[in-house]
């Protein structure tokens, strides 16, 4: 992911110097590796907008889009992009929908320009763009007289179709090509032929917004051409322009008094700024807070003092005046085209105060808002702290012992009906409702094993022992979970720990009759077995393999070989005890029963 960061910040900075052909390749290649970040389209829209390439930006927004319906920089540049194709209408719905989610200035400011520019195309419309709109102008141009010669020029044809698509241009061809002159004539039906210029009302004659082009100076005619009598008086030759004035050096201008207070004011606030850093430094919150907001006053240009600012008042444990702040900062931030890591930033600091404040919900909304600015370790790593904390919220929540009996009593019936599918999903309720109580898990246990779902059914058993150790029937499931699996040793031992818990031996019967059943199908197994093929087998187990290298064990083993009842002693030892025991199960010490 590092790398498609590294394409986002490159691409960013080539959209910066404008170099809109590298930012499409270097975010085309972030979209390659993670196709479903929004931010790449939306990065990209802007730099397809830039080379006015306006369908395929309008298709890079509406990807955005389509990746994440809630971001409303999708939306803007949407509507960016049908602004440029002229879609205004189209225009206006995009950042209306995107106000919908977020009242952002850039998204207003996009709006209103849009409304503007329909405004005045539809201005225009009544122009020389409306006359040369005509299907059949080309027709009208080549039956008459004055026009026809002009259509020789594919040029000026290919001008004229031009014209036609884009109307907007038309206007200005009027000023730079005399021949336009014969068109407009042609298209309001009047003969241009000697036009004066001016109307009998003092007008020029002409649509609004037109004004024909200076006439030129005539050429004298020689005296024999001329019908007077009086040669004509030639024209003044026309005055030299005047050379332009030298454009100044930069070391002439000077400053104005707006420039010099302007510069001042910002000098103040920077120099305020650091002043509030060494506060913060040095953990002088509230006064660090106060030279942050003097910066933001003197100089409302720059969204760090305000982000600063927020960052000072979380460390006060001023959290509501915190999000306040960082709210505006996003706020003017968007008017301001700040960067989108600053923006994100101060998402993340929104965040973290609303994390303080133990407002999860909130603080997962803004993190992901951070997110979707700029992809950052910290903050990704915070919002799945804070969904994990928001899901044991809800878990511990849902915790409730009464109706935790309701749902293992109805699972209870269900098993009993033979329905064990039902019988699981009763008993997975009473484990949400109560976990502590490890009868749900014993239950599910052996609803489990009546679907032969063996291995589900051990992590049970397990996880009741776990929950209350004391639990004897949970080894006992365990011990019969294991014996329907052929592991007879470890059932054995699931069996020996529930005598040692049951204290009461208020199920002694009942783990006997079942150690009985397990040591008769070992035997089975294990009758057609030479010493040599038992050693093999059991030495497969780690734990017995384990005891067997163990030179206190071993020595152990061999004292019982020659005093038996020196075994009895050692066994005393709780320790001792269970590794004899596992050594008993697995087939090496021979006992009889």
């Amino acid at each position: 992911m590092s790398d498609v960061n590294a394409l986002k910040d490159q691409g960013n900075k080539a959209f910066s110097a404008k170099d809109y052909d590298k930012a499409i390749e270097l975010f085309t290649a972030a979209i390659a590796i993670d196709p479903s970040n929004h931010v790449l389209f939306s990065n990209r829209s802007a730099a397809k907008a830039g080379k006015k390439e306006w369908a395929t930006a309008l298709e890079d927004a509406e990807q955005c889009i389509k990746l994440n319906q809630s971001w409303s920089k999708g939306y803007a540049r949407k509507g960016a992009a049908l602004h440029g194709a002229r879609r205004y209408d189209e225009a206006v719905e995009a950042y209306e929908a995107g106000l919908k989610f977020e009242d952002s200035p850039a998204l207003r400011k996009g709006l209103q320009e849009v409304k503007d520019a329909k405004s005045r195309d539809g201005s225009e419309s009544f122009g020389l763009g409306r006359m040369l709109a005509d299907p059949n102008l080309i027709g009208k141009l080549a039956t008459n007289p004055r026009t026809q010669k002009h259509l020789a020029d594919p040029a000026f044809v290919q001008k004229l179709k031009l014209f036609q698509q884009n109307p907007a241009l038309a206007d200005s061809a009027l000023q730079s090509d005399p021949r336009m002159i014969d068109v407009l004539g042609v298209a309001m039906g009047i003969d241009m032929q000697g036009f004066s210029g001016e109307g009998s009302d003092g007008s020029d004659g002409l649509p609004p917004g037109f004004k024909l082009p200076p006439p030129k100076a005539r050429t004298p005619r020689s005296p024999s051409a001329s019908t007077s009598k009086t040669p004509p008086t030639p024209a003044p030759a026309p005055a030299p322009a005047p050379a332009p004035a030298p454009a100044p050096k930069s070391e002439d201008v000077e400053m104005t008094d707006e420039d010099v207070e302007e510069a001042k004011a910002k000098a103040d606030a920077l120099a305020a700024k650091a002043q509030g850093t060494e506060y913060y430094k040095a953990q002088r919150f509230s006064e660090a807070a106060e030279q942050f907001k003097k910066a933001w006053d003197l100089w409302p240009k720059d969204i760090t003092f305000l982000g600063n600012l927020g960052a000072a008042y979380l460390e006060a444990k001023e959290y509501d005046q915190c999000i306040a702040t960082c709210e505006l900062a996003v706020d003017e931030g968007r008017g301001l085209r700040a960067d989108y890591k600053i923006i994100a930033k101060i998402f993340g600091r929104i965040g973290t105060a609303y994390t303080a404040k133990n407002d999860l919900v909130s603080a997962k909304k803004y993190f992901q808002k951070s997110l979707s600015e700029h992809r950052d370790a910290t903050i990704l790593a915070k919002l799945q702290v804070t969904e994990k904390a928001i899901a044991e919220t809800e878990r511990q929540a849902y915790i409730d012992p009464a109706k935790s009996a309701v749902a293992r009593e109805e699972g209870n019936a269900a098993f009993k009906g033979g329905d064990f599918a039902k019988a699981v999903k009763l008993y997975e309720e009473s484990i949400k409702r109560d976990p502590s109580d490890a009868r749900g898990y014993n239950n599910r246990a052996a609803a489990y094993m009546k679907l032969m779902a063996l291995a589900e059914a051990l992590k049970d058993a397990d996880k009741a022992i776990e929950v209350d150790p004391a639990f004897v029937k949970a080894y006992i499931r365990k011990a019969t979970i294991l014996q329907t699996m052929r592991d007879y040793s470890k059932a054995l031992e699931a069996l020996q720990a529930a005598s040692s818990v049951d204290t009461a031996n208020a199920h002694a019967q009942e783990i006997q009759a079942q150690e009985f059943k397990i040591q008769q199908a070992l035997f089975t197994q294990r009758s057609d077995e030479t010493e040599e093929q038992t050693l093999e087998r059991a030495m497969k187990d780690p734990e017995v393999a384990q005891i067997m290298g163990d030179p206190v064990m071993q020595q152990i083993l061999q004292q019982a070989q020659g005093n038996p009842g020196a075994l009895q002693d050692h066994m005393k030892n709780p320790v001792v005890r269970q590794k004899v025991m596992k050594l008993i199960n697995a087939g090496i010490i021979k006992t009889t029963r």
